[in-house]
């Protein structure tokens, strides 16, 4: 099981103290949170992708490159890549360099966006949005996996013959999820490639969120990856602890009320009864995380947002040291206690555990699950030939999907 924070990097003021902070101090703020899960003993830092303002992270792969060189062991993922306005050609060759500079710490999350603005800015119809992301991800997908690519497609120019460089690391791409706030599409497309499906999982209430992870765990197995509980599922969530609880509601408070679940007319205790909110003590945020399991089932990654609506960094990072003091440890005995077995760990590229031959530190753990492990080529056994892919998940040229090349260890 993976823990860690995301940030979307919004400015806002702080409203306790009405200051707001300047783009360039929030955007070392982010890379402050980012080295400080590191040291608290967390896996992952993820970033959003945004192109207006109140949002200072336009650049992702540049602020997880730096990320890269500030640390040893955490993973560094986005939170979303836009794969609807990005060009997939420029995506598989970016996030492969930095999956290179990064010794295989690195893995994406894709999506739509909410940004509607952003969709001319780039050149595309937002009417257009879900065939843009069937077919961005369907041709990210082969460039990956694939060399002399020849492709047709209605987003962008033809392509003859394309190869994608650098190839990803040790010829594995990076992990990708899909996230969603509410589309089944997204989440059938998570299964049909085998790839991972990443639940929004902020402003609404619980129950909306188990419908989308179980269409996914239920295709993932329908399109042949496994079992419905080996699929690979992600939640996001925030989370605000105080060592009491009603510190911690206080405290939270004046964030709360300016941020978007204000809007749905919930009070602070509705928005945390109803909605995966996680704002109390360290023994109430523990339990109610536990829950999530009796859910959603066990799942994969789970990573909070901290910073959000004006809180300021040095309560961001005391958010931070709590969740690696107090509540992470806690979790991951009491979830490793009733795991079973044939539930999949974590996704990890293989390199992030071999540090001497790619120049990091080792991790802290060892990989250990060998179905996520295929065979050496000279002993695999081909794959049977699958139909072709519906048009509606693919685009105009598609690779079929499964584990082919998915040779991503797990933790």
């Amino acid at each position: 099981m993976q823990f860690g924070i995301f940030s979307v990097g919004e400015l806002a003021p702080d409203p306790r103290a009405g200051r707001m902070p300047s783009e360039h101090e929030r955007i070392r703020a982010m890379t402050a949170l980012a080295v400080r899960a590191e040291e608290a003993g967390l896996d992952v830092f993820a970033t959003g992708e945004h192109h207006s303002p109140p949002y200072v992270c336009s650049a992702p792969a540049t602020l997880l490159a730096y990320l890269a060189a500030r640390t040893r062991r955490l993973i560094l993922s986005t939170a979303t890549t836009l794969i609807t306005t990005n060009d997939p050609v420029r995506v598989a060759e970016e996030y492969a360099l930095l999956q290179h500079l990064a010794g295989g710490r690195l893995d994406l999350i894709a999506g739509r966006g909410d940004t509607p603005d952003v969709y001319p800015w780039f050149g595309q119809d937002l009417r257009e949005a879900r065939a843009l992301a069937r077919e961005n991800y369907a041709l990210l997908h082969r460039l990956w996996r694939e060399t002399d690519v020849d492709w047709r497609g209605r987003s962008r120019a033809r392509l003859d013959g394309f190869t994608s460089t650098p190839r990803p690391l040790d010829g594995v791409p990076p992990f990708v999820w899909h996230a969603s706030v509410r589309c089944t599409e997204t989440a059938e497309r998570a299964a049909y490639y085998g790839d991972g499906f990443f639940a929004d999982h902020l402003l609404a209430p619980v129950g909306h969120y188990a419908r989308l992870v179980e269409h996914y765990r239920t295709r993932y197995a329908e399109h042949g990856h496994g079992a419905p509980e080996q699929a690979i599922v992600g939640l996001g969530g925030q989370l605000f602890v105080r060592a009491r609880s009603q510190d911690a509601l206080s405290g939270f408070r004046p964030y709360f009320d300016r941020s978007p679940a204000r809007a749905l007319h919930w009070s602070l205790e509705e928005a945390a009864a109803r909605t995966p909110l996680t704002v109390g003590s360290p023994d109430e945020a523990i339990e109610k995380i536990l829950g999530f399991r009796e859910v959603y089932g066990h799942y994969q990654r789970q990573l909070f947002t901290v910073d959000h609506a004006g809180i300021p960094l040095e309560t961001a990072l005391e958010q931070i040291d709590i969740l690696g003091e107090r509540i992470v440890p806690v979790l991951r005995r009491e979830l490793a206690a009733t795991r079973p077995p044939a539930v999949p760990p974590a996704p990890r590229h293989p390199a992030a555990d071999h540090p001497r031959a790619h120049g990091h530190a080792a991790a802290d753990r060892p990989a250990h699950h060998p179905s996520h492990h295929p065979a050496p080529a000279a002993t695999r056994t081909a794959e049977p030939a699958r139909p072709a892919p519906p048009r509606h998940l693919t685009g105009a040229s598609a690779l079929p999907p499964g584990r082919v090349g998915h040779t991503h260890r797990t933790h």
